[in-house]
This record gives structure tokens, sequence and C-alpha cells, in this order.
């Protein structure tokens, strides 16, 4: 630590944090030391190191602390001492949480048992300090008129972290169910048939009724057969699907389908942009 040989005392069957240790000991520089230099400061190699008559700072964790006649190296190549104990054959420097947490350690804030769960990181916050305003001279002036430093912070945002955290919450067996928030585009309109001008022309005028309403629309025009045109939607997870086909239309009306349901509604065409408007900004509000 910051060029001192410095000793942490674990059970044997703990590994070591050493971002704790870092954070407990404030220090700039923390790395393991290499066998040559353990074999100077202590006298013996890795697997005989031990606490007792150790000529280093030593930090003992919580849990290694309550242990009773325990073993331990003797700083002397293949020799152990037994019936150790905190206290009476070593004295630490301090006593604190240094090792990495397993599924089953109690919680430090309650009396809970901590579970181990997979997640993603989709942000962080670094705290800088004065680095960077020292250099800069970026200084402010406290109430006793003194000059001081800004101390600095800076945070990252993962957007593409963020999006795939939110498919793997959001998905079936067909595709994504985009959040509304953050879809590519709140609502696909599928004529079913291009070649049919009817067809065609209905869903060019929902298509630009939902635009003037302020909504992101996609319209899928491609010469394709229905089914593929379905399953690409599913796929993409577009919210909202409007399907304009020759049934529905003989009845003036527009199939809507929520992604993540299975009921289709019909709907009257001269409703369907203020009925699909009130879905999305459903779908926005909702936390």
């Amino acid at each position: 630590a910051d060029g001192e040989v410095v000793a942490v005392i674990l059970r044997g069957d703990r590994d070591l944090n050493e971002i704790k240790v870092k954070n407990y000991l404030n220090c700039g520089q923390l790395f393991m030391a290499d066998e040559q230099s353990v074999r100077e400061q202590c006298g013996a190699g890795f697997g005989s190191l031990g606490p007792v008559d150790l000529k280093a700072r030593i930090y003992v964790d919580s849990e290694a602390a309550r242990l009773k006649n325990f073993s331990c190296g003797a700083n002397q190549d293949g020799f152990h001492y037994i019936n150790c104990n905190v206290g009476r054959d070593f004295v630490p420097t301090a006593v604190g949480d240094f090792k990495n947490a397993v599924e089953g350690d109690p919680c430090p804030d309650c009396s809970g048992m901590m579970r181990e769960l997979r997640g993603i990181e989709v942000g962080h916050i670094f705290k800088l300090g004065t680095k960077y305003s020292d250099a800069l001279q970026a200084f402010y002036r406290n109430q006793a008129g003194d000059e001081k430093p800004f101390v600095m912070g800076c945070y990252g945002m993962g957007v593409t972290r963020t999006m795939a955290a939110a498919v793997e919450q959001n998905h079936d067996e067909d595709g994504i169910i985009w959040p509304m928030p953050i879809a590519p585009y709140q609502v696909i309109i599928i004529p079913v048939n291009v070649q049919k001008d009817d067809q065609l022309q209905a869903a060019a005028d929902i298509y630009q009724q939902l635009l003037d309403r302020g909504l992101e629309v996609i319209m899928d025009d491609r010469d394709e057969r229905a089914g593929v045109k379905f399953k690409d939607a599913d796929l993409i997870g577009i919210p909202v699907k409007l399907t304009i086909g020759p049934k529905s239309l003989q009845e003036n009306k527009v199939e809507v389908k929520k992604r993540w349901g299975t009921e289709v509604e019909k709907v009257d065409i001269s409703q369907v942009a203020d009925y699909v408007k009130t879905i999305v900004e459903d779908g926005l509000a909702r936390k």
C-alpha cells in the first residue's frame, strides 16, 4: 500500500476484496506483493506466512478476528503455529471488513442473509476529488475568503447496456417487448396486401394522423406475405401493431394489438388515431 508492506488476515476459505482494503487504508496504490518482497519482509514464502511476530501493519478481517485457537503460518518455510488467538499472540493494527461477500453471509444492515444474483451495470459514479481541479486551478472562495479546489465527480450511463437490460426483462418466445419510453417506434402499421390500393391508402392516412398527434410510427409497406410482416413486428417488439386487412377494411375498422397482450381489438378507422394515442400515453406513464 503506497510502497509499504501491510498484511491482511482472512479465514482460509475466504477471498480478499482489494477494493475494500484500498478504501479502508485510503491509499493511492495497492497491489499484491511478489514472492521476493514477501521473503524479504517476512522470512518465508507464500503458504507459511502468519501474523505472529510479523514486522508489518496487520489488518484482520472481522470474521477471522472471532476465531479461537486457529492455525497460521509461522513465517518460516514449512512451519505453522496452532492454537493462535487474536490479542494474545498478536495485536492487529485494526479489525475491519476485508473479504469478498458470498451467498449466505449475514447482511451488515439487517438480520437477513445475503443472496447472490446476476446483474448488469448500467451506470456508475466516480469521485475525482481535487485531482483535476488542482491541475486546472479551478478554485472557489469559501465563507472565510480562502481559495479551495472544487471536489469533482463524474458519472456515466451505458445506453446500450440499459437497452440490453430492458430486453432481458421484457421479451417472450416471439421476440422483444419494448417498454414504451425506449421503443424505437411506438406504433407499427401493417397493410396486409400493399398491392391493394385501398389498404395502402388507409395505412398512409392513419400513418399521417398518428404523426400529427406526435407519435413515433413506422409503416411496413414491403411487398411480403402478411405472416412475415407479423413475425418481424413481434421480433422487433414495437409496442402497438395496427393491421389493415380486407375483412376489417370492409367493416371500416382497423385491428389493434398490444405487443404485451394477446387480445386483438377492432377499432373504427375514424377513432383509431385517438385510441392509439391513449395507449401510447398510458405506456409512457407506466412506472
